[in-house]
């Protein structure tokens, strides 16, 4: 009775036309009315709560990192200090794309914050040189999925401020998961241009001394990382403090050797803070429906139900997977996310498996929405900047390898969680 009422309220208020913020709270406002005796209280006690907590205020912060970064434009710097590195690999230039997506990706943590930044400078310079459109956008929107894997995560950030999970060990727990898919990406396009060298124009290395000065540029974004993440992982900072401290040094960097105005650093403020109410709105109306299913011992019911048909917790994991695969085709990743957390968190968790592990999963299921049409954002967002030389459907064709290498990541942390849990266990004893 309560699931139908549930889905229905849910379907209801998403099919009038409501914002997903909206269409949330007011499910959430009705259940706790109708089921919980009227004690719709609770939800407006659980937004206060939550509009209390010192780590949510980190998020606006790395949404500005990312935008000030983008409008220094030293996304550009970064690309040109390593095209002569991996250059020198048959893939050319797709590889420097994987690889500034990864850089770009730990000072960044929004997916269609680096797929913009790193296409914008990649895309017209690989086109110009006679690379294969397809594979062009497809390698942009893969590695761009990057950004939400790689600390500093908006995804885990979410993640861990809904399910009061450790930020310092999400972010740890995405490092290695984050490597692996970017050099599983990189080991796709060297085998893909190596079958067929028609799609990649060869590419004139330059000699050693060059490569190397050239690359030795790129150390302003390593000392933005090294503020970023290195004051959050060393205790220094909390999430919070190593955002505004990376916002900090990101504008010196910008002001300094990017083309950051005064202009720009205002526009990035009012363009983070429009982006940061968006993400807002909807937490906070998916604070609202997590009370009401809490209240109500949602999910502590479905566990009992589902202990009693003896789904086994793998086959469990499997069918939340499917769903967020369904879900993925109609929602973006932070609404799916937020949207789901409630009922899977306490399900998946009461099943055994690892809450830090569980934020790298649900996040590369994320990652898979980004790439999934009709709503994957990463592909619209090339298809924008590609100018629609790229339609959506060539886009998606490009992101295929990408998204299936994704799921190959999901199998291989399945089967080998330490991938995920090794370093938060080392620094977290």
């Amino acid at each position: 009775m309560i699931w139908a009422a549930l889905g229905a309220l849910l379907s209801l208020t998403v099919l009038t036309g409501a914002m997903l913020g909206a269409a949330l709270g007011l499910t959430g406002f009705a259940i706790l009315h109708f089921f919980a005796g009227g004690s719709m209280r609770l939800g407006v006690q659980a937004v206060f709560n939550v509009l209390g907590e010192f780590t949510l205020t980190s998020i606006p912060l790395f949404i500005l990192l990312g935008d000030v970064l983008v409008a220094s434009g030293l996304a550009g710097g970064i690309y040109k200090a390593l095209s002569p590195l991996f250059a020198r690999l048959r893939g050319g230039l797709l590889h420097t794309n994987i690889a500034v997506c990864t850089v770009f990706g730990a000072v960044s943590g929004s997916s269609m914050s680096v797929s913009a930044a790193v296409g914008s400078v990649a895309y017209p310079e690989l086109i110009g040189r006679g690379y294969d459109k397809r594979m062009v956008v497809g390698s942009l929107a893969g590695g761009g999925t990057l950004g939400l894997l790689i600390p500093p995560s908006l995804s885990l950030l979410i993640y861990g401020a809904l399910t009061d999970t450790s930020i310092g060990k999400l972010f740890l727990a995405g490092v290695v998961p984050g490597l692996m898919m970017a050099l599983l990406f990189m080991i796709y396009i060297e085998i893909k241009a190596r079958r067929h060298p028609g799609l990649v124009p060869a590419e004139a290395p330059l000699p050693w001394s060059q490569t190397l000065r050239a690359t030795l540029a790129v150390w302003p974004i390593l000392v933005l990382i090294l503020a970023v993440l290195g004051s959050l992982f060393l205790g220094i900072a909390t999430p919070t403090e190593s955002a505004a401290v990376g916002v900090a040094a990101a504008a010196l960097l910008g002001f300094t050797m990017g083309d950051l105005t005064l202009a720009r650093l205002m526009q990035t403020f009012v363009n983070s803070a429009r982006t940061f109410a968006v993400i807002a709105f909807v937490f906070l109306g998916a604070v609202i429906l997590a009370q009401s299913i809490s209240v109500l011992q949602l999910p502590q019911k479905l566990l009992e139900g589902i202990s009693s048909v003896g789904l086994s917790p793998l086959l469990m994991l499997g069918v939340v997977v499917l769903i967020y695969l369904l879900l993925g085709m109609i929602f973006d990743g932070l609404s799916m996310m937020v949207m789901t957390l409630p009922v899977v968190f306490p399900l998946l968790t009461g099943l055994g498996y690892d809450a830090v592990w569980l934020g790298v999963v649900i996040t590369i299921m994320v990652e898979v929405g980004m790439l999934t049409p009709p709503v994957g954002m990463n592909l619209f967002v090339l298809v924008g900047i590609s100018k629609h030389q790229v339609n959506l459907a060539q886009a998606s064709i490009g992101a295929l390898p990408y998204w299936l290498l994704l799921m190959l990541g999901l199998v291989l942390l399945t089967a080998m969680p330490g991938i995920a849990t090794w370093l938060p266990s080392l620094s977290y004893k």
